[in-house]
């Protein structure tokens, strides 16, 4: 995970334990999206999600389906567990 405030993961720990639930999950597809190289283009393609819901997903707006999640989560080659096995939601971060 990139350092957000003062060069540290402290400061993405602080940012994360303000964001709510939607906030997170968003923050979290996109690192990943990011991270695969994907434009949200190219992963409303593969998800089969309309790419402006993904858009609003990545900026915490929507309240997402767990149907929707399984697009997104399986089109970033990973699944729930993994997903979801991260610090983000972990300990109230």
């Amino acid at each position: 995970m990139r350092s957000i405030v003062g060069g540290s993961i402290v400061g993405v720990k602080l940012i994360l334990s303000n964001m709510d639930i939607k906030e997170k999950f968003g923050h979290k597809v996109k690192e990943l999206r990011e991270n695969k190289g994907f434009s949200i283009e190219q992963l409303a393609n593969i998800s089969n999600v309309d790419r402006n819901y993904i858009s609003d997903i990545e900026k915490g707006k929507r309240n997402v389906s767990i149907e929707i999640m399984e697009k997104i989560i399986l089109a970033l080659d990973t699944d729930f567990p993994i997903f979801f096995n991260n610090n983000e939601f972990k300990n109230g971060i």
